[in-house]
């Protein structure tokens, strides 16, 4: 089977690598493309994924991402017109939806946010199949047109199926200069570009104030984008290292003692990881982080000078599941 997978966001790298493996190891043809956004390119890059990409994010504003839509999704359909692609796969990615569905391609649509609502009232309604971990509630996704016969859901996190086979790299440390002997804190800010998430998050300044002026704190934070990078690092906090480019992120949340993210990743790789991890997300909470905060594997954060700052003794319990079941569900195969 030829299969085309799109990838529009730097977490979507991490999603699907062990899936194109798997899937090639089958014998499947896998084809890549790929919007140039935040640490995407990068990363596709750093895991040796060959590529084509297209087009850039469109901004914060809503024109802004409906011009950029309309203009990658032209590009996807012309490159997609003549190379016999047989299945399309992404997660979230309304560029392909777009294209896919022009092109009489089945698509598989994944995601694990319900409420980004004008993504989803695409994506789902074009895709033959949606894919969501069970922690979102089934009555939540009805209304984007993803009922029994096209919803697939699947056990715990993605996270944990893209996590099976790692092992942090104790170099990154070392590389970024890190002062082990102090408390090390990776902190991701929040996604002010998401439609989802328009109001701002007051309380990220706070976190990064308290954390960055701590004697006692290794702060490592990990920027969005370069906008980000620049405004924390023009900040000069004493306690604070900003990469000037993409970094193996998860052995850096593997080997710290404590995770602060504005964003929903992040937390979820700490929580498989088995890192404590606070989030100080400003959005509505979806049914994923719900679950995790009721069994207590994610701590919502309101005030910066509640975050406990400790060293961790040892490694925390991770959780491993088989890509495998992932790659059946988005190939229809019955298990």
């Amino acid at each position: 089977m030829r299969i085309w997978i799109d990838m529009t966001a730097p977490a979507h790298v991490l999603v699907f690598r062990p899936i194109i493996a798997r899937l090639r190891e089958q014998g499947h043809e896998v084809e890549v493309t790929a919007r140039d956004y935040a640490q995407t390119l990068e990363l596709l890059e750093l895991h040796g994924i060959e590529h084509v990409s297209f087009g850039r994010h469109g901004g914060a504003t809503r024109a802004k991402k409906v011009a950029a839509l309309v203009s990658r999704t032209r590009a996807m359909r012309r490159f997609g017109k003549r190379r016999g692609f047989e299945l399309a796969l992404a997660h979230g990615s309304n560029d392909l939806a777009l294209a896919a569905a022009s092109l009489g391609i089945p698509a598989a649509n994944m995601f694990d946010y319900e409420f980004a609502t004008a993504q989803h009232n695409v994506g789902c309604r074009l895709a033959r199949r949606v894919v969501t971990p069970e922690a979102i509630p089934r009555e939540r996704l009805a209304r984007y047109g993803a009922g029994p016969g096209k919803l697939v859901q699947y056990p715990g996190l993605k996270e944990e199926y893209y996590l099976a086979d790692f092992e942090p790299d104790p170099g990154v440390i070392e590389e970024l200069g890190v002062d082990t002997e102090r408390v090390t804190v990776v902190v991701r800010p929040p996604p002010d570009v998401s439609l989802y998430h328009r109001k701002s998050n007051k309380l990220f300044p706070q976190v990064l104030d308290r954390l960055g002026n701590d004697e006692n704190v290794q702060a490592v934070v990990l920027p969005r984008t370069q906008a980000q990078r620049e405004h924390v690092k023009a900040l000069a906090l004493p306690s604070v290292i900003v990469p000037d480019r993409a970094v193996d992120a998860q052995s850096l949340i593997a080997l710290a003692d404590l995770v602060v993210s504005a964003g929903g990743t992040m937390n979820r790789e700490a929580v498989a990881l088995g890192t404590p991890v606070y989030t100080t997300y400003g959005g509505r909470l979806g049914g994923v982080d719900e679950w995790l905060i009721r069994e207590g594997r994610l701590r919502p954060l309101t005030n910066a000078r509640a975050i406990e700052l400790e060293k961790r003794s040892g490694n925390g319990r991770r959780t491993r599941r088989d890509p495998a079941i992932l790659v059946d569900i988005l190939l229809g195969t019955p298990r």
